[in-house]
């Protein structure tokens, strides 16, 4: 049904830098994609009259959907108890080398039914519909055997096909070495790349990513992960720079990475690089928040260098147990200094160029994806101030208003 959404406060996020409002803005949806979505003043008489209805928006700020593009959302288990070690000093290195970290949700996601990982999820990405997100990305990674980031990759396939919300599979079986590869992470990336292949082949993968750490894989085992993704004319992303400087955001701007996601220890090298290649830097100020780490990202310089800066929740057991995407926006002005109008174009446009969806997804225009948000605000900088209240009004996903 073509319908016509009025009196509206457009955040269309089109033009980069200087933030633009639409005022007595219009939008018109038939169907996915955007027929209009512009001033009222401008709308053509014919687009107009042939709406089937026509809703008043009473000045609402109304943005793209919301896009959360780094997320692990299918797990087993709960790291509850690695929060109190944290607490008490304990570091990421020390409770991963201790066997906890990733691999304790190794253990709790391979103990887990498929049904019961897809209810799990299911129900996390409940909160993130209600925050107003319309795109998510969804990684493997805590299965680390092909039949388990197999399940992984299915169950997050199925919730995009069970809920109104897009969903993009990312396969990180370079996440972490599983306990049977213990002493031969060699091997277990030959695996890795081996297993990928097969994955693809069953349609379960969108893009390849991997982390590049002290915790996880040296610079020459993710680039072969890297070469066997290209040689299936897969995107690759990059866990990099998170705990320290790998270089890894060098690597990934080689192959051209659609995004390297923490950056807390990026240098100017790095920056340059990404630069370069038109990478996103996708900042997680959940992760920074929870690990109580203090060396910030570079976004002054990310930011001279027009570096397009993403956001996303990290959501995952271990590390950033966020599921409000509003909340991202909070955290980014405050620990990062983000502007509220860089952190809402960090999660809409640039998030949508982080999973390469920048030419149909996170702007409002003509013959973009019809997935808007309307909110009980008016400016961004109400969105960013409140913190445990959703002002998430209204979603339209597709051209359709989603119901729950």
């Amino acid at each position: 049904m073509k319908t016509l959404w009025t009196n509206a406060r457009l955040a269309t996020m089109a033009a980069v830098g200087t933030p633009e409002f639409v005022d007595n803005g219009a939008l018109v949806t038939d169907g996915p994609l955007l027929q209009w979505a512009d001033s009222a003043a401008g709308l053509p008489a014919d687009l107009a009259r042939n709406c089937a209805a026509t809703i008043d928006l009473g000045g609402a700020l109304v943005t793209p959907g919301l896009i959360d593009c780094h997320t692990h959302l299918v797990y087993g288990g709960s790291r509850a108890r690695e929060f109190e070690l944290r607490l008490q000093g304990a570091s990421y290195a020390d409770i991963a080398q201790a066997g906890g970290g990733i691999r304790s949700t190794v253990a709790a996601t391979r103990a887990a039914s498929e049904a019961q990982l897809l209810e799990q999820a299911g129900a996390r990405l409940g909160h993130l519909l209600r925050d107003g997100v319309t795109t998510v990305e969804i990684k493997s990674g805590y299965g680390l055997t092909l039949q388990d980031e197999a399940r992984m990759l299915r169950v997050a396939r199925r919730l995009g096909q069970t809920y109104a919300v897009e969903v993009r599979t990312t396969y990180l079986g370079a996440h972490a070495l599983p306990p049977e590869y213990a002493g031969q992470p060699d091997d277990y990336i030959d695996a890795v790349c081996a297993w990928l292949p097969q994955l693809h082949a069953q349609g379960l993968v969108d893009a390849v990513d991997a982390f590049c750490e002290t915790v996880g894989f040296t610079h020459s085992q993710v680039e072969r992960v890297f070469q066997s993704a290209q040689a299936l004319g897969l995107p690759v992303k990059l866990h990099a720079e998170q705990l320290s400087n790998q270089h890894g955001s060098a690597l990934a701007a080689r192959f051209g990475a659609l995004s390297c996601d923490h950056l807390e220890y990026l240098d100017q090298a790095g920056v340059a690089a990404l630069a370069a290649s038109g990478t996103v830097a996708v900042l997680l100020p959940g992760a920074y928040y929870f690990l109580k780490e203090t060396h910030q990202p570079p976004v002054a310089e990310l930011r001279a260098a027009g570096v397009p800066i993403a956001l996303s929740t990290d959501h995952n057991p271990g590390t950033s147990p966020i599921l409000s995407i509003q909340l991202m926006l909070n955290m980014a002005c405050v620990l990062f200094g983000l502007t509220p109008w860089e952190a809402l174009r960090g999660i809409t446009a640039n998030a949508a160029r982080a999973l390469g969806l920048g030419a149909t997804h996170g702007v409002l225009a003509k013959g973009m994806r019809a997935d808007f948000v309307v909110w009980d605000a008016t400016e961004p900088s109400e969105l960013a101030y409140a913190i445990g209240r959703s002002a998430c009004r209204r979603v339209v996903y597709g051209g359709v208003e989603r119901t729950a």
